[in-house]
């Protein structure tokens, strides 16, 4: 059994750690608050957006918008795994980066694949590959969707260049503060959309139906891009604040424990001392 002075520390050290757990705890929970609140107000326009351009786009000839919705054959795809900067997140960001293996390995086997990563735990990994074409860990100092629809634009660009054939990202979906979905988007090409049948409804456009689709397409990429980031910075919140209060119930279980360990110990080395100080007396009395 350890000695008192090991088991004193051993318990300073766990209420110190439980102490900075619990302070993350409080942080993760207060920022979490305003990711949730930003993610919720703009999924209705996100899903708005998304609609208006599968009504115009299914109505209208392949042909013009083929410059996002030509689809080619795969030989160069583009990941975008979306971490975060930081870790004490449970498994945040190791179920992204096992997503981003699964379809590295799996799904696009037999095709050369690159990536973007957004988010410090990402890079880390996918460096190592030497396929990672950008870093924008950065965003996160900064996260607006003007930053964000740069980034868009560059993705826009690789594909309409013809760097790459497929572009998909990868994030984690925020639901609750508990829960968070590993999703993954085709960015680009643009699936494309049958138009319904059954709509009757007949629209006078101004400007033409074309114009309006072109300026469509690169808002509405802009904004799924800018929505994934959102997702998964509020995600990373909930898992962080799930993961410290964890880490917090099992520090505060391992304190009382030791407690209990030293009250033992030093009850059986009270106990001792007793026995030792009658022992000496009864022999002074022989």
């Amino acid at each position: 059994m350890a000695n008192l002075k090991e088991i004193r520390n051993r318990i300073a050290s766990v209420s110190s750690t439980m102490q900075i757990t619990s302070a993350m705890k409080m942080v993760s929970a207060a920022k979490l608050k305003k990711a949730q609140d930003a993610v919720t107000a703009m999924r209705p326009y996100s899903e708005k957006l998304t609609e208006l351009l599968q009504s115009l786009s299914g109505a209208m000839d392949s042909d013009s918008v083929s410059k996002y919705s030509n689809q080619r054959d795969l030989k160069n795809v583009l990941l975008v795994p979306i971490t975060s900067n930081r870790g004490l997140a449970g498994a945040f960001n190791s179920n992204i980066i096992k997503e981003v293996n699964r379809l590295t390995t799996k799904t696009y086997a037999n095709q050369q694949v690159s990536y973007l990563t957004i988010g410090k735990k990402a890079y880390d990994i996918f460096k190592k590959t030497n396929r990672v074409i950008a870093n924008e860990s950065d965003l996160y100092d900064d996260l607006t969707f003007s930053n964000v629809a740069e980034i868009a634009e560059l993705l826009m660009e690789k594909f309409v260049s013809g760097e790459f054939d497929k572009i998909e990202i990868v994030y984690n979906q925020f639901k609750n503060a508990a829960t968070q979905f590993v999703i993954t988007e085709q960015f680009l090409p643009i699936v494309p959309v049958k138009a319904d049948d059954t709509s009757t409804t007949d629209y006078i456009f101004e400007p033409s139906k074309l114009e309006i689709v072109e300026q469509l397409i690169p808002k509405s990429l802009k904004n799924q891009l800018y929505k994934g980031v959102r997702d998964s910075f509020a995600s990373e919140h909930g898992a962080r604040m799930t993961a410290m209060h964890k880490a917090t119930d099992n520090a505060t279980e391992l304190r009382d424990q030791l407690k209990l360990t030293y009250n033992k110990a030093r009850q059986a080395s009270i106990t001792n001392e007793i026995l030792e100080i009658v022992g000496g007396a009864e022999a002074l009395n022989n």
